[in-house]
């Protein structure tokens, strides 16, 4: 049976939330999530919103897609580090990491978190387990066993347990004083990718930021790739496939664009227009290629491995031009002036190929 490859927008998961809200993809409409064992939501906080204390079944990748937050993020056995989080910031969240978001400004804060969950308990789906609230750990364990892990009265027990009656996402008083980010904190634990060094830059094409363990460490503890592409009115993406078995998953942060993707026997198995807020994802060694609107397009993609390898189908880096001419004209059954025309463009343009 084929998979339903289109692109999908996520749906809210609660709505009795105050001060913000959570949205996931459901592996039910994007099946390729439960396939590739692939998460993927949205956390948008209003003023004052915070995201409650949570650790995760899964490893991820947070990306800052709109406003300025703090983010508090303790590792195992570590201190907590208390950063300022903006637009462009990439965050790597291995297992075990324990989690806190806020928004102290008008402009609402989005995070998109995109990660594997080949060891969650649901298939295509993260499941947060939340320190405080309603639905946090404090309130499964009997009255006795929290005193007796924290040494507590009765009171501070019954306070502990039943005083935060929300779940998730809570609104705090405006006059309340959240700690204060620390600049050193933020090394290695955050990338801006609209500031970082560019790793592909074509005139009129496109941009490509990775990340990788060298610019961002926690990356490796992931086991994730990931990048932020900017692409250019109207300029082409090579047509390209992951050689080393992983998926592509990607986020449309900004524009618009068309996408194609071809499989097995080669067979058009996705066509069709992408935009801001939608997310898809390629099959294994399947070969995909985006073409911009006028207005250019930006993705945020996470490769399911720390160090993909990619092979490209068109351009000076294209597989065609290592194979010799005879193979070539042999191949594609045509005369050897052809091959020659063929082989003579796209000399000097890699990945991406602006409009003619």
């Amino acid at each position: 049976m084929d998979l339903d490859l289109s692109p999908k927008l996520p749906k809210k998961v609660s709505s009795d939330n105050v001060g913000g809200s959570y949205h996931a993809w459901c592996p039910q409409e994007l099946p390729m999530l439960r396939e590739g064992n692939i998460g993927a939501a949205k956390l948008a906080l209003e003023k004052n919103g915070l995201a409650l204390p949570r650790y995760s079944d899964s490893s991820k990748v947070a990306y800052v897609l709109q406003g300025i937050g703090v983010a508090g993020i303790v590792l195992p056995e570590q201190e907590e580090k208390v950063i300022e989080i903006k637009k462009g910031d990439a965050i790597a969240l291995p297992f075990g990491v324990v989690t806190w978001w806020y928004n102290k400004e008008d402009t609402e804060l989005v995070v998109l978190f995109l990660g594997e969950t080949s060891k969650a308990h649901k298939a295509g789906q993260f499941t947060d387990f939340f320190l405080t609230g309603a639905n946090g750990i404090f309130t499964g364990f009997s009255t006795e066993f929290v005193k007796r892990a924290w040494d507590l009265p009765d009171e501070a027990v019954n306070s502990l347990v039943g005083q935060q009656k929300g779940t998730g996402i809570v609104k705090l008083d405006a006059n309340f004083k959240m700690p204060a980010p620390k600049k050193e904190h933020r090394q290695g634990m955050a990338l801006n990718c609209l500031e970082a060094p560019l790793d592909v830059d074509i005139k009129n094409g496109g941009r490509v930021v990775v990340l990788n363990t060298k610019n961002l460490p926690l990356v490796g503890q992931v086991g994730l790739g990931a990048d932020l592409v900017r692409l250019d009115g109207s300029a082409m993406c090579s047509p390209g496939f992951s050689c080393d078995s992983a998926l592509q998953v990607t986020y449309i942060v900004r524009g618009s664009g068309r996408v194609q993707v071809v499989g097995v026997d080669g067979r058009r198995v996705l066509e069709t227009t992408v935009k801001a807020g939608y997310l898809f994802i390629v099959p294994r060694f399947f070969v995909v290629s985006k073409i911009a609107d006028p207005d250019g397009m930006e993705w945020f993609s996470i490769i399911s491995t720390p160090d993909p390898v990619f092979t490209h189908l068109a351009g000076r880096t294209s597989v065609w031009k290592s194979l010799s001419p005879e193979v070539l004209t042999a191949a594609f059954a045509v005369a050897p002036d052809v091959e020659k025309l063929f082989r003579s463009k796209r000399t000097s343009d890699a990945i991406f190929f602006p409009p003619n």
